[in-house]
């Protein structure tokens, strides 16, 4: 829109508001709310912050149904930007994951780079230093030229802004499959490090306090792209929306960063916000209901990078690098030098009012004069209950799936390979050595181990795990069990690495809310998520819900992505997932079940996505994680690795490939496909010395979790009696290289 003086005056009508996302029923709430038609800003700060990807609408009741409070946490759920948890002597963890989806499906170099940037200042708004981001990818299968170039330009945008900021990516996972081609989800974490006493809120307080824009400029990017991008499914229109998405200055970011942790610690700033999705709409609205206050804006006064931009392009702009800051009043010269230091243009556009109302003025002329408490999530925004049904594919899918065949050296040798070379299983070494993983110093484990791990160096010897998972086949054929599995999973990284898992961040995928099979799809995983959390007291700390993920052609499956934070109280108990030394025992610890429903295996081989999600038992799970996390601190084990994809056999395969160590294995259950290549929960393998092999079983004995002697470390081969007789370099030259060749292709 490029209207300099009349934009304000283009006459409001329901079919407008529909034009911008709105229903008619929310346009009769707007009209209700303000006593008059709204003006046409008006009506676009209503769209933006009443839109799913701002408000919640749809999802918030069920969300409020999580465990959001209690063990280590130090900010309740959705207070702020991000969660924090006590790590001890008056340091804070902060951590989050969200969103990026459709700006990558429509620009992926820049919908990724700024979904790294938008996640960092989550972190680094709120006082906390960044020391590590992660993501969370899912693309279509790589044999479409189209796939090849989303993944591409997806990860070279991550590394590039993750790099030039000087943040280490240090974690993550991929999965490939055909519901993600027109609709791949990019889900971007980020954890930092802060002093308690220090810590940011994103609040308005003090009539008259000065309010403050910090970093770039205000351009055309962005616009509407939480409202009308996030916010609905992609058709034939969306290759014209790349406007809507934004561009990334992570050099400009960094230097953000800096001033923004300067003014903090200077005691300066009464509150501060990033300008994300929703820009200058979303933080005055928030910020002023916060506080029960409100702001005064002139739009006048704001950076501009383009001119002749109207009142309407400039609140809904979500231009990148930007903070709204109130600052004690009298303290503004102490600030503006700050932002001097690090060269961070640094503009006062308004003050905080006690009137509980966001006034925007534009030329001189007052376009906006809205209630903050009507724009936000827990003020007046709508809220909805949808309708739910048991989606009818469910009928067809979870039928029982057999043991599948008894396999022997010839036919099972076929099978792993392929398996190894599948896209979702083989290395990610293709996307991970594009990112700086150890620049800061602090990464302990990047991908030795099941989760990374991080010092925090304000408390020597204490660290930190991250990691990301979510199987979504298995959510998407049963939703309350692959959403237990989720958290389990990532919880069960941790434990394998010497972390105590303490609390979770989540980015919930899923397609169209009004669809009632994808509601029971959203609300069945939310019940699975809160039992198992609640199981494990690791509570949920906040995150993103991103619906309207589908395409005229696909629905994504159900992807609850779940970010795990665990504890380490003595970094040098680490352990990584790699057989380190020969002549050692391989224990199974767990549950042995035959599991091929959602399997890598019927995938792969048998060209199908069926069956009944894996068994899962909240008791057992606590059992297991319990006693492998206690023998791993004292120092019982060597190494640990959670049998996930491709099930036993790939679980060994991997733990013989970082070091290159062989093993030699005596499978004692039925050779069944079911029991070698089934993905069946709650499993761990071990490696144990023999100095320390009765102190473990006694462990695992005290709390009542069964165990299976596998066999012994050592050579260059991997011999699986009657099953498998490889040399390590051969299998890992399948894995390693699988992802190059089909990226080249």
């Amino acid at each position: 829109m490029t209207d300099t003086t009349s934009v304000s005056e283009i006459p409001v009508t329901t079919e407008t508001a529909r034009e911008l996302g709105l229903t008619d029923a929310e346009f009769d709430l707007v009209c209700g709310k303000l006593g008059r038609i709204p003006t046409y800003t008006e009506l676009g700060i209503y769209s933006v912050m009443w839109s799913e990807h701002c408000s919640y609408k749809n999802s918030i009741l069920q969300l409020k149904t999580l465990p959001r409070s209690g063990g280590r946490m130090l900010v309740a759920a959705g207070e702020e930007n991000a969660g924090v948890i006590d790590v001890g002597q008056g340091y804070g963890v902060a951590f989050k994951i969200e969103s990026h989806n459709h700006p990558s499906a429509v620009e992926p170099f820049q919908g990724a780079a700024t979904g790294v940037g938008g996640i960092l200042r989550d972190i680094f708004t709120m006082g906390a230093r960044p020391i590590a981001a992660l993501n969370s990818l899912r693309f279509g299968e790589p044999d479409t030229e189209r796939t090849r170039y989303l993944v591409k330009g997806i990860v070279h945008g991550i590394g590039h802004y993750g790099n030039c900021f000087g943040v280490p990516t240090v974690g993550g996972e991929i999965y490939f499959d055909r519901c993600y081609t027109d609709n791949p989800l990019v889900n971007a974490m980020a954890v930092g490090v802060l002093r308690a006493d220090r810590m940011a809120s994103a609040i308005a307080l003090g009539k008259g306090n000065p309010v403050f824009i910090m970093g770039s400029s205000t351009g055309r990017d962005g616009i509407h792209g939480a409202s009308l991008l996030a916010s609905r499914e992609f058709d034939s229109l969306t290759e014209n929306m790349r406007p809507t998405v934004q561009v990334g200055d992570p050099f400009s970011e960094k230097l953000l960063l800096e001033a923004s942790l300067e003014l903090i610690d200077a005691g300066v700033v009464v509150g501060m916000q990033d300008m994300g999705a929703a820009g200058i709409c979303c933080s005055t609205a928030e910020m002023s209901a916060k506080g029960n206050m409100g702001m005064r804006i002139d739009l006048d006064q704001v950076p501009l990078r383009e001119a002749g931009m109207s009142a309407y392009e400039i609140m809904l702009s979500e231009s990148q690098e930007r903070m709204l800051v109130v600052v004690e009043k009298g303290m503004e010269a102490q600030a503006a030098e700050v932002c001097a230091k690090w060269d961070v243009p640094f503009v006062q556009i308004g003050e905080v009012t006690d009137d509980g109302h966001v006034h925007v003025s534009r030329y001189g002329k007052v376009v906006a004069n809205i209630p903050a408490q009507s724009l936000v999530l827990g003020g007046d925004a709508p809220v909805y209950i949808r309708e739910q049904k048991k989606p009818e594919y469910l009928e067809l899918t979870t039928r029982p799936v057999d043991h599948g065949p008894t396999l022997h050296e010839k036919d099972c040798t076929e099978i792993l390979k392929k398996l190894l070379a599948s896209p979702t299983i083989a290395s990610k070494r293709w996307v991970y050595e594009q990112y700086d993983s150890q620049v800061g110093d602090n990464t302990v484990i990047r991908t030795g181990g099941d989760a990374a791990v991080l010092r925090i160096k304000e408390l020597p010897g204490t660290a930190v795990a991250v990691t990301t998972d979510c199987n979504s086949r298995f959510v998407y054929l049963n939703p309350y069990r692959g959403a237990m599995a989720a958290v389990a999973e990532a919880a069960r990284n941790c434990v394998c690495v010497g972390a105590e898992p303490v609390a979770i961040t989540n980015c919930l995928n899923f397609g169209n809310p009004y669809d009632p099979e994808v509601y029971y799809q959203f609300a069945e995983a939310i019940r699975g998520m809160g039992d198992m959390c609640r199981a494990l007291n690791t509570p949920v700390t906040g995150g993103n819900v991103s619906f309207h993920n589908e395409s005229q052609q696909h629905a994504v499956f159900p992807t609850p992505t779940i970010g795990m934070l665990g504890l380490i109280d003595d970094v040098t108990t680490v352990i990584g997932n790699s057989f380190t030394s020969a002549n050692e025992h391989i224990i199974l610890v767990g549950w042995q079940r035959s599991e091929l429903g959602g399997s890598e295996y019927l995938k792969t081989i048998k060209g199908r996505i069926t069956g009944e999600a894996p068994y899962i038992d909240a008791d057992e799970e606590v059992r297991l994680q319990r006693a492998v996390l206690a023998a791993i601190r004292m120092g019982y084990v060597t190494a640990a690795h959670d049998c996930a994809e491709g099930g036993l056999l790939v679980t060994l395969v991997e733990m013989t490939i970082g070091k290159g160590l062989g093993a030699t294995v005596n499978i004692p259950f039925d050779h069944h496909a079911g029991h070698v290549f089934g993905e069946a929960q709650s499993r761990i393998i071990l490696s144990v010395p023999e100095s320390s092999r009765v102190a473990l079983l006694q462990i695992l004995s005290t709390n009542d979790v069964p165990h299976t002697m596998l066999g012994t470390t050592g050579g260059t081969q991997l011999v699986i009696d009657g099953l498998l007789q490889q040399s390590v370099s051969d299998l890992r030259d399948i894995y390693e290289n699988a992802l190059p060749i089909i990226m080249a292709n």
